[in-house]
């Protein structure tokens, strides 16, 4: 969970039928604009726990995505080895320590108003997870990626709690699809592919 602090937002209906198109634009955009500011690998980190239902997006999409082979593109965080509160300090040591420079993207999963459950948001700048559940954590991100599964404000790790799993699964399979798109268009368009592949020339 977390609090964010963005430069450019937008927010996606996952029950609108433009969800996917509207997402996929502009995870393209934001990542080609990594690359292009000179960042020297992308990195997924997919943050979240599968303890808790509404808690469980970001390990359920690095679950979905952990496969995916692009050179300079790496995914932290799945259902087997999920990356939380617990973790997270180390898991970003390690990720700053093995990549040079590299473009940080979290994953995420939060509260937000009751008009707003069941968006999808997306935007630069970082999240601060466990902000939202009370933990004090240093924010992550270049980008971020977040699910708002629920409404905050009252009892928040009891509603994460009893967040619906269709409503979750909804947001992860969008999420997932469309990371998978976006990598394989950067990989498949000769300029941006070469830039990628060469991002440790």
């Amino acid at each position: 969970m977390f609090f964010k602090t963005e430069f450019q937002q937008q927010y996606i209906n996952i029950h609108s039928p433009a969800a996917f198109i509207n997402f996929t634009n502009m995870l393209h955009k934001l990542i080609c604009r990594g690359i292009n500011k000179g960042y020297k690998s992308i990195v997924f980190v997919c943050i979240g726990t599968d303890r808790s239902t509404g808690d469980s997006l970001g390990p359920l999409i690095g679950y979905k995505v952990h496969n995916v082979k692009y050179k300079n593109v790496y995914i932290y965080g799945n259902l087997e080895n999920p990356v939380h509160a617990k973790n997270i300090d180390e898991t970003m040591k390690q990720i700053y320590a093995e990549y040079s420079t590299p473009f940080i993207i979290a994953v995420d999963a939060c509260l937000g108003t009751m008009d707003h459950v069941g968006y999808i948001t997306i935007g630069e700048g970082s999240i601060k997870p466990g902000s939202g559940v009370n933990k004090d954590l240093a924010p992550v991100g270049d980008m971020y990626i977040t699910g708002i599964v629920n409404f905050g404000g009252f009892m928040d790790f009891l509603v994460l709690q009893n967040t619906r799993l269709s409503l979750v699964m909804k947001m992860a399979d969008i999420i997932s699809m469309g990371i998978r798109y976006v990598l394989w268009k950067i990989n498949n368009d000769p300029i941006t592919s070469s830039q990628l592949y060469n991002l440790n020339a």
